[in-house]
């Protein structure tokens, strides 16, 4: 009997064949914690006198969440783990890196490691043949200290995708769509795994989507099998040496088997307060708009902001609506600088802020006001979640945003050249 991808690369790490349900004591290859979960897990690691690091070249320690600081008491929560980076030797990622899920993958992940993040989107390095999930700030803490973790291997949901993506619709599409299928506790500790000719021929800022989405779901991971896509992102950072294909057996077993038909999938927008509250775009659209929001872990990539540029070159935001735009990385921010996409919205009358969060997560750069509503490229909406709970939250791709923010309404994007 075969196995999926979660357990092949659980067996590799635990120095036996695991299967589902097991507990199992695994090796991690890669840690990470930010601004927001770090100085937690740096404070247990104090009271436990274990101010260590098991593998200091891959833990990485990001000030992400709320950079530049926004208040003295995160410019302290930074300069603990700036500290901490210089006793152990572990990486700090700076202010203006970049958020750490794009970042870990521009420079860190291997397919087949296993990554723990302080961080729910820690799953985004699944689009990399990489078991990558989130944990809480103790766990990981220990994680870095020891260098290993337990977990149960998770069951594994097999999702297959066939068909091409009509014009307009894209992997945030395709994720939204499968979150309001199965719902948001749909895949509670369970693996999700892509795959079928339509993830064989998607690119891999497109996959990261996905496997950044998972645990929206409910799930432990997004795994999606390692190929020429991924060495192709490997070898445009350098790290071509890095890679290894590894995928699923044939006979592996899965808990159930979900087919999607690509070719009919449209544009798609989650409604608030829910990720799977999802709408077509033809019940979405005509919704005011006060602000959009271009960027983050899931859709601030450079294909992200060409798709956005795209739309918005030679044309302005309406002026009842304000757009944000803020790139994953530094390097994705150089880029954009270099294509002339950054000068496009700057002409839009885009705000583009430092490479980070930003608004994501309700601290800064961003905040709604009372009864606001934010169309956003991001992967929640929780109530709450941009830092007022009486604010809205809508989730869509790039193109359903750049289209959105031109019309102050939520738009088709299929209807905008």
């Amino acid at each position: 009997m075969g196995q999926t991808l979660a357990e092949k690369i659980l067996s590799e790490h635990a120095d036996h064949k695991v299967r589902a349900g097991e507990l199992a004591i695994i090796k991690v290859d890669v840690c990470l914690t930010q601004d927001g979960t770090g100085p937690l897990a740096v404070r247990q690691l104090e009271k436990l006198g274990m101010v260590k690091a098991a593998n200091p070249d891959r833990t990485v320690l990001f000030i992400d969440h709320s950079a530049p600081s926004a208040r003295k008491e995160l410019s302290n929560d930074h300069m603990l783990l700036r500290q901490f980076a210089k006793k152990t030797g572990a990486h700090l990622s700076e202010i203006g890196d970049g958020v750490c899920h794009q970042v870990i993958n521009e420079r860190w992940i291997r397919p087949g490691d296993v990554l723990i993040g302080a961080d729910s989107h820690t799953c985004t390095g699944g689009a990399f043949a990489a078991f990558s999930t989130g944990m809480g700030s103790t766990d990981v803490a220990v994680g870095i200290a020891l260098g290993k973790t337990w977990m149960k291997v998770p069951e594994t949901i097999r999702i297959n995708v066939n068909g091409e993506f009509p014009k307009g619709v894209y992997a945030k599409d395709l994720i939204l769509h499968l979150i309001g299928q199965i719902t948001a506790d749909g895949a509670t500790y369970k693996a999700l795994e892509f795959g079928g000719p339509t993830i064989d021929a998607m690119p891999q800022h497109e996959r990261m989507v996905l496997s950044n989405m998972a645990v929206e779901a409910g799930a432990k991971t997004g795994l999606i099998a390692s190929d020429s896509k991924t060495k192709r992102f490997l070898e445009a950072y350098g790290r071509g040496n890095e890679f290894r294909e590894i995928y699923p057996d044939p006979d592996a077993v899965y808990e159930q088997i979900i087919d999607i038909d690509a070719s009919k999938v449209v544009p798609m927008v989650a409604f608030p307060h829910r990720v799977d509250n999802v709408k077509t775009i033809d019940e979405a659209k005509g919704e005011k708009i006060d602000q959009v929001f271009i960027g983050t872990c899931t859709n601030g990539r450079l294909e992200d902001l060409r798709i956005a540029a795209g739309i918005l070159k030679g044309k302005q935001r309406h002026p009842d609506t304000r757009l944000i735009v803020v790139p994953a990385s530094r390097t994705i921010y150089g880029k954009a600088i270099e294509e002339g996409l950054l000068t496009v919205f700057n002409d839009s009358g885009a705000s583009i802020n430092t490479p980070g969060c930003g608004p994501c997560v309700g601290v800064h750069q961003g905040i709604l006001g009372d009864g606001e509503k934010c169309l956003s490229t991001m992967n929640r909406n929780f109530k709450g979640r941009m830092g007022n709970p009486e604010g809205f939250i809508f989730l869509a791709s790039p193109a359903t945003c750049a289209a959105s923010a031109i019309a102050g309404e939520i738009a088709d994007p299929r209807e905008v050249s």
